[in-house]
């Protein structure tokens, strides 16, 4: 940046600027979200163009914003329609509706449970935080799916056992995730970002089809999920059960286990 104009500072005056402490601006630099500054000599000066930047920072961290999509967001790696496709992905496409985020700690107590054992159920992958402000934060629906694996463990199922399930179902869903993403990413944002649409439209239209997406696939993969793992318990019963075990399973297939899709 020049700063070669009478307007030039050095760092302890940008920092009185924009209300930050140097070791948060020399970090800013360390991570490549602000260019160094111009040396004289052994003294380096900011100029407006770093005050301008800092500025820009704070505003996407008040966002949601992580340091890795802001560095791509100003160096211009991320098209400017992929910023509100950011904010939707950040807050799982439900901008409007605030969310009660919660600790890890907050969760151990909400649900009863010792954190080291929800520490270990995070480690496991059995618990995925969501990304806010740069944080893993959770939310009631990890309270919920705790309170279920603790229902799950006092049927007799072994804590190594279902952790090591839980493992599993991670790294596939994961895999199965990023093939969605991948997808997206070809066959809806690509084509977007490439057509002749005013900026605000193409960002409008990300953000509606990615608010179709999460939903969608989530109701796909849950019914499936839901469908195969009856299937397979009834076979299995079929297999090796007596004849009233049968009789039970049959009948629990016949109940109604399923809420209405949207």
């Amino acid at each position: 940046m020049d700063v070669t104009t009478q307007r030039r500072f050095r760092v302890g005056e940008l920092a009185d600027r924009c209300d930050l402490s140097v070791d948060t601006i020399r970090f800013y630099q360390k991570r490549g979200l602000l260019p160094p500054p111009d040396r004289v000599g052994r003294v380096g000066w900011y100029g407006p163009g770093h005050e301008e930047r800092l500025a820009r920072i704070r505003d996407l961290q008040a966002q949601g914003f992580t340091l890795a999509v802001i560095r791509r967001l100003l160096d211009g790696e991320l098209d400017a329609a992929d910023l509100p496709l950011v904010a939707a992905v950040a807050t799982d496409g439900e901008a409007e509706r605030a969310e009660q985020f919660l600790s890890l700690a907050d969760v151990a107590e909400r649900a009863g449970i010792p954190l080291a054992l929800v520490e270990a159920g995070e480690r496991e992958g059995l618990l995925v935080p969501r990304r806010h402000a740069g944080e893993a934060r959770y939310t009631e629906g990890d309270v919920a799916i705790v309170g279920s694996a603790l229902r799950l463990l006092e049927t007799g199922l072994p804590m190594p056992e279902l952790f090591a399930i839980a493992r599993r179902h991670h790294e596939t869903t994961r895999e199965i995730a990023e093939m969605a993403v991948a997808m997206f990413d070809e066959h809806v944002r690509r084509p977007l970002l490439a057509a002749e649409l005013p900026a605000d439209v193409r960002a409008e239209q990300l953000v509606d089809a990615f608010r179709v997406l999460l939903p969608s696939v989530t109701t796909l993969v849950a019914h499936h999920f839901r469908r195969v793992l009856l299937e397979v318990a009834q076979e299995h019963i079929e297999a090796v059960g007596a004849p009233e075990e049968r009789a039970a399973v049959d009948a629990e297939g016949g109940r109604a286990l399923e809420g209405p899709f949207s």
